[in-house]
């Protein structure tokens, strides 16, 4: 750039100078800037190749947006990672059991191994609502218990306390409600700390914001699908055919067993519970569309069935 600078700026000529200059003259004028910008240009991509390949030269601009966005993505992934962690322990994973015989005893119900006398019928997922051991999960998840009379039916909760440790529980309905896919169960969990679930809120969710469901789905426990909130205010059928209105639609793959599981937002508060999914013909794969029964719902009703054990509508 200095040398095309002093090419610029020649001394000052005389007029008489500058009528006897020869075409000659002008000629090697010319040809003396060709060569100037050639020399130039050749010595500033020799100097860019030169501080490319020196380690001690400052990175260029796109290698340094380039590490800026793989330190993004890594504390993507670290929050991502983080929120399972957090959130996972209140997780509860759920087998339907089916005795082949009523045990002699009550407390043998529950030590039967699954064999030919104890079949597994179904899995589902729920999450802890309190630390008395309460679990809430959808009414299909555990129909056949609700509906017993032969007292063949039980169901196994496999949960963590807050240290970690894994235990599992048979699971006592203590209310449901067909009209919104809700069931409460009770584990007994004295001696031990649980982990309940941080409730959220549906009211402000968006459209396009993160979330991401935790269950069991086909049996494999403590399992994250991550999407986002693909639309609000869904009409779903219910159990008994009535409609569950105000449902949670989402991209976040919901299959068989995470059902009454948690759906849970980028803070780790439960905003949802999965319910349902559009499958496809012939499959039984989630197709991208699925649902959620949302929180503010679940919080008005949850309540009334750890009381009361069915809604008012039920009792009279």
């Amino acid at each position: 750039m200095v040398v095309l600078g002093s090419i610029h700026a020649p001394s000052a000529l005389s007029p008489l100078q500058k009528m006897i200059v020869s075409s000659s003259d002008n000629n090697s004028l010319v040809l003396g800037r060709r060569r100037t910008i050639a020399f130039g240009s050749s010595a500033l991509v020799l100097a860019s190749l030169l501080n490319l390949h020196n380690p001690n030269s400052n990175p260029p601009l796109l290698h340094s947006a380039f590490a800026q966005q793989q330190d993004e993505l890594q504390q993507q992934e670290d929050r991502v990672a983080h929120l399972f962690q957090e959130s996972s322990p209140s997780v509860v994973f759920i087998k339907d059991i089916e005795l082949a015989k009523v045990p002699n005893r009550p407390e043998d119900r529950f030590m039967l191994t699954e064999d030919e006398n104890a079949k597994v019928e179904g899995t589902g997922s729920g999450f802890i609502w309190d630390k008395f051991g309460h679990i809430v999960t959808n009414y299909h998840v555990v129909a056949k218990l609700a509906t017993d009379k032969s007292g063949l039916q039980c169901c196994k909760v496999f949960l963590v306390d807050a240290r970690g440790n894994s235990l599992y529980r048979e699971g006592k309905i203590i209310g449901f409600d067909p009209s919104y896919d809700l069931a409460v169960l009770k584990v007994d969990v004295e001696g031990y700390e649980l982990k309940p679930a941080a409730l959220g809120t549906s009211r402000e969710l968006h459209v396009g914001q993160s979330c991401f469901a935790i269950g069991n789905p086909y049996g494999y426990e403590n399992t994250l699908t991550t999407g986002v909130v693909s639309g609000l205010g869904r009409e779903i059928p219910s159990p008994n055919g009535k409609a569950i209105r105000g449902a949670i639609q989402t991209d976040a793959d919901i299959n068989a067993g995470n059902s009454g599981g948690p759906l849970i937002d980028s803070y780790g508060h439960v905003i949802g519970v999965n319910t349902a999914t559009f499958t496809r013909k012939g499959t039984g794969a989630s197709s991208g569309v699925n649902f959620a029964i949302p929180i503010d719902t679940v919080v008005q009703y949850v309540p009334i069935l750890i009381v009361y054990g069915t809604p008012y509508k039920d009792r009279f």
